[in-house]
């Protein structure tokens, strides 16, 4: 049980992350399918709802669950967000782009090429809230 412990201390904010970042995933992927299969919408215009609900959802869950990030005024936490919402766009480039490849130019389904996407998506994302966004006081 103590190896268990230590190894859940060790690699907790990796733990929290892949948790947290599946969920995030989860979440993009469902919104993506309500407004793509339920609803509708273009997979392109679904796609970008689904990035922007994630990127609240995950903004919240990593400052608080993850990186465990405090900001004790409005002007650093307005600063974290930016930066946060940033580099979330840089993901979503690829996000959007892979998407469009993978739909259009290889005739793959849109739901599919959602989950393949999310895959380098999360990696992507890690490194960007690791190193850039969270890390204050490390």
């Amino acid at each position: 049980m103590t190896k268990i412990k230590k190894f859940i201390s060790r690699y907790e904010e990796v733990i929290g992350y892949l948790v947290f970042g599946g969920l995030t995933t989860v979440v993009n992927i469902v919104v993506f399918y309500l407004f793509d299969s339920i609803f509708g919408a273009h997979y392109l215009v679904a796609n970008a709802i689904a990035i922007i609900v994630s990127i609240l959802f995950a903004f919240f869950t990593n400052k608080k669950y993850v990186f465990k990030s405090e900001t004790p005024t409005f002007q650093m936490w307005l600063k974290e967000f930016s930066l946060f919402v940033s580099f979330r766009l840089l993901s979503a480039v690829f996000d959007m782009g892979s998407m469009w490849l993978l739909v259009d130019g290889l005739d793959i389904d849109a739901n599919l090429a959602k989950i393949i996407t999310q895959f380098i998506v999360v990696a992507l994302n890690y490194v960007f809230s690791k190193f850039f966004i969270f890390k204050q006081g490390k």
